[in-house]
C-alpha cells in the first residue's frame, strides 16, 4: 500500500517533517520515499508515528478490571479513533481472583483487536503503599509477592509493574522481576534515598511523575527529585497531560528536567474517558466524571483525557514539538521494550501511524500494523 504526498514526521536527526511517501507491505513499513504507482493520496495531511498508551484502565464505558471479557477489544476500538495504535491495559488494585479473571480477558483479546493492539499489561498495583493509595482499593493493597507476580505473568505477560520501594520485600522484587519486565515505582512514600536505592537495583520507570508520590522539596527531594536526578539513560518518567493533574508550569519545567528521551505520555485513562459527565467505575470503585474524575470523597481517581487530547495540550503549553512527539511514541515504546518493532515511521517497524489535517487538529485516518482501522 502507498500513502503519497504527505508531510511525515521521520526520525532523522531526532525528528524531522519531510514530504514524501510511505510504502507498506502487509503489517510492515517497507520503506519512506519517492515511488511511483498508485495510493492514497495524502496531499495537505500530515503522517505521525502512532500514539502508544503504555498506561489506561479504560475508555468509552470500559474498563479493563471490569470483569468483562469485551472490554480491552471495545478499549482498543475507541483507541484508534483517538490515534493510538498500540497501548497496554492497566489494571488495578483487585483481589487476585478478579485480577486472573481480567489477565485472562486480557490474553484472549491479544491477537484479535481491531484497533490499537495490546502489547501486554501494566500491572499497577496491589504492591504500594496504603498512604500513597490514590484512587486504588486499601482493601487488597500488599506487600510485593514475587509468586503472586508469576502466577499472574503466566496468564498474560505484563511488560511494566508497579511497586512502592519502601515495602517489605521490595529489594527481592525488583531484583528478580526486572528479568522479566520493567518495574515502575508509584503510589509510594519512598525518600529520595529509598528511590535512589530502588533505581540502583533496577526500577527503571516512575509511574504519573507528581502524582501518589513524594514531592520535590527544598531539603525533601523525594521522589520526585530522585526522578530528576536519575542519570540513567534507560529510564523513564510518566505524564498526565490533562492539564489538571499537573500545571502547566510544572509540566513545562519537568519536560526541560527530563529531557526529550525520558518522558512518557500517558493517558491513565477511565470508563469515562470519551463520554459525558456522570457515574461510571474504576477498578470496582464507583468515580464521577464533572470537570475531571474523581472518588466520591474528590480524590483525582486517572483522567478522562486521551493521547489525541493531550497532544494538543502539550502544544498548548508550549513543550517542544520534538519532545511531545518522542512522549507519545518511541519513549513509551522503549519503556516497555518496544521501539524495536514502533514508536516511529521506519523501514521494518510495524506500520502504525496517524493520519492528520495539515494543522493537526483532526485524525483523518488511524492505520494499525499496515491496516486501516479508523
Amino acid at each position: 500500500m502507498l500513502y503519497k504526498n504527505a508531510t511525515v514526521y521521520l526520525p532523522d536527526g531526532g525528528g524531522v517533517f519531510k514530504k514524501t511517501d510511505i510504502r507498506t507491505e502487509g503489517e510492515i513499513i517497507a520503506d519512506t520515499g519517492a515511488f511511483e504507482g498508485e495510493g492514497a493520496d495524502c496531499s495537505g495531511m500530515v503522517i505521525l508515528p502512532g500514539f502508544i498508551d503504555i498506561h489506561i484502565h479504560g475508555c468509552n464505558g470500559f474498563d479493563c478490571t471490569d470483569g468483562n471479557p469485551e472490554s480491552a477489544g471495545r478499549m482498543s476500538e475507541f483507541l484508534a479513533s483517538r490515534g493510538v495504535t498500540s497501548f497496554c491495559p492497566t489494571t488495578m488494585t483487585v483481589d487476585e481472583r478478579l485480577l486472573a479473571d481480567s489477565f485472562e480477558n486480557i490474553s484472549k483479546t491479544m491477537g484479535k483487536e481491531n484497533g490499537a493492539y495490546i502489547h501486554g499489561i501494566n500491572m499497577e498495583g496491589p504492591f504500594i503503599s496504603p498512604a500513597k493509595k490514590g484512587a486504588q482499593s486499601e482493601k487488597y493493597i500488599r506487600d510485593p509477592d514475587i509468586e503472586l507476580f508469576m502466577r499472574l505473568n503466566e496468564i498474560c505477560p505484563v511488560r511494566l509493574v508497579d511497586i512502592a520501594p519502601e515495602r517489605t520485600g521490595a529489594d527481592e522484587f525488583i531484583k528478580e522481576v526486572k528479568k522479566i519486565c520493567r518495574i515502575s515505582a508509584a503510589h509510594t512514600q519512598a525518600s529520595y534515598e529509598e528511590a535512589m536505592r530502588a533505581f540502583s537495583l533496577g526500577v527503571s520507570h516512575v509511574t504519573h511523575l507528581f502524582n501518589a508520590m513524594t514531592q520535590f522539596g527544598s531539603r525533601e527531594p523525594g521522589l520526585v527529585g530522585a526522578a530528576f536526578d536519575n542519570a540513567d539513560d534507560d529510564f523513564h518518567c510518566e505524564l498526565i497531560c490533562d492539564l489538571i493533574h499537573i500545571a502547566p508550569a510544572t509540566l513545562r519545567a519537568a519536560f526541560k528536567i527530563l529531557g526529550k528521551d525520558k518522558t512518557v505520555v500517558i493517558s491513565d485513562g477511565t470508563a469515562a474517558a470519551g463520554l459525558g459527565e456522570g457515574e461510571y467505575y474504576l477498578g470496582g470503585q464507583k468515580v464521577i466524571k464533572t470537570d475531571a474524575v474523581r472518588l466520591q470523597d474528590g480524590t483525582l481517581a486517572g483522567s478522562s483525557a486521551d493521547l489525541f487530547g493531550e497532544f494538543r495540550n502539550l502544544i498548548s503549553v508550549g513543550i517542544p514539538f520534538d519532545q511531545i512527539i518522542a512522549s507519545l511514541t518511541v519513549n513509551p515504546a522503549s519503556a516497555i521494550g518496544a521501539d524495536g518493532i514502533t514508536g516511529s515511521i521506519e523501514k521494518g517497524k510495524n506500520a502504525d501511524f496517524v493520519i492528520l489535517n495539515g494543522d493537526m487538529t483532526e485524525i483523518i485516518m488511524t492505520v494499525v500494523k499496515g491496516k486501516r482501522v479508523f
